[in-house]
């Protein structure tokens, strides 16, 4: 199982668009005022051998199946080489996605059999999961426009309107799933509003 955990692992999700990134940086900030050694990340990434698997998954076309296997080999690395870790030695981590991510666009969005993954991650993770998970919801519409007005898009930004329903609706199964880890935050509102809403659920932390 790896070594014990001292620390607390968050994680952002939602669909491209949606508003991760708009907050990261404050999310860091709040941890780390009260005194936390942080570590930040991203998934796929995190590590050399993360960087060099996401640029092959955002860039080069590929079949579902090798889209999954690479996410996992990716995030396997990522959790034996950093986050377990810094877990073990009392930091926490924060990681810009993580294994949802997998069940919302590889299941969700590719249509892979959850079952199929499922296994995987059994193998990969071995039940390993985040401490919090901060879902930013918004609709598929308000995404699209956020995402048009974004850097070049990715492989996966490029994908159709209905790709990014399925995403969402898979992300919000599984919320419905894991109410007590997976909060739903709506990111359609104003930053100060959403801000209000992270500071009370990190202070549950």
């Amino acid at each position: 199982m790896g070594s014990p955990r001292c620390g607390k692992f968050i994680t952002l999700e939602g669909v491209d668009g949606a508003g991760k990134s708009t907050h990261l940086d404050y999310i860091a900030d709040r941890i780390r005022a009260r005194g936390v050694e942080l570590v930040v990340t991203r998934e796929p990434g995190g590590t050399p051998l993360g960087e060099k698997l996401r640029a092959l998954l955002l860039n080069d076309s590929m079949q579902p199946d090798t889209e999954l296997m690479l996410m996992y080999a990716a995030r396997a690395e990522h959790v034996a080489a950093l986050i377990r870790p810094a877990l073990a030695r009392g930091a926490w981590v924060l990681s810009d996605r993580f294994s949802d991510a997998s069940h919302a666009y590889q299941c969700g969005g590719r249509g892979i059999d959850a079952g199929r993954l499922q296994a995987l991650e059994d193998w990969t993770l071995a039940g390993f999961k985040p401490d919090l998970t901060l879902l930013f919801d918004v609709s598929a519409e308000v995404a699209e426009s956020r995402r048009s007005l974004a850097r070049t898009a990715d492989r996966f930004e490029q994908e159709q309107a209905a790709f990014f329903t399925r995403v969402r609706d898979a992300y919000l199964q599984r919320a419905r799933s894991e109410p007590g880890r997976i909060r739903v935050v709506d990111a359609s509102r104003s930053i100060e509003a959403i801000r209000g809403e992270l500071d009370r659920l990190l202070e549950g932390l």
